[in-house]
């Protein structure tokens, strides 16, 4: 799993792309929706931050900050570390290990492919009945 490629652990399904100028009860909202812990905050499709769980907890709620006002502008991590889509999984996990965060964009020059997550190494078996099932769904629509 850590010589695999994070290209193929993202979960497009999942991507929630916001603009600078949402809420942070909005961005909950799709996060909740979308079963995500991140969104990417792009401004003229360019990636310009990332706001996650942690930061709704740490920079929002633990501070007071009303999240119906507050921006992502305001309380995003701006210019985030980013991978490119071959990056090992084992290199991203060590890349989140040393600099202390969960979620990693990843980015094939300027277009935003999708987010890689520590999550993905929690239950490597449980990854492997995810990406069985990612398999079947994809010859499913294939056949059909």
């Amino acid at each position: 799993m850590f010589d695999l490629p994070v290209k193929s652990l993202m979960e497009p399904k999942k991507l929630v792309l916001l603009v600078p100028e949402t809420t942070v009860a909005e961005a909950a909202k799709r996060m909740a929706t979308k079963n995500t812990g991140a969104t990417l905050v792009m401004e003229n499709d360019t990636l310009i931050g990332i706001f996650t769980e942690r930061d709704a907890v740490f920079r929002v709620l633990a501070k007071g900050l009303d999240a119906h006002a507050t921006l992502l502008r305001q309380v995003m991590t701006p210019n985030p570390a980013t991978l490119a889509p071959n990056t090992t999984y084992g290199h991203a996990l060590l890349l989140m290990h040393e600099r202390g965060f969960r979620h990693v964009p990843v980015v094939e020059g300027s277009r935003v492919l999708g987010i890689v997550a520590a999550r993905n190494a929690m239950d490597p078996q449980l990854e492997e009945f995810v990406s069985e099932a990612r398999r079947r769904e994809h010859y499913r629509e294939a056949t059909t």
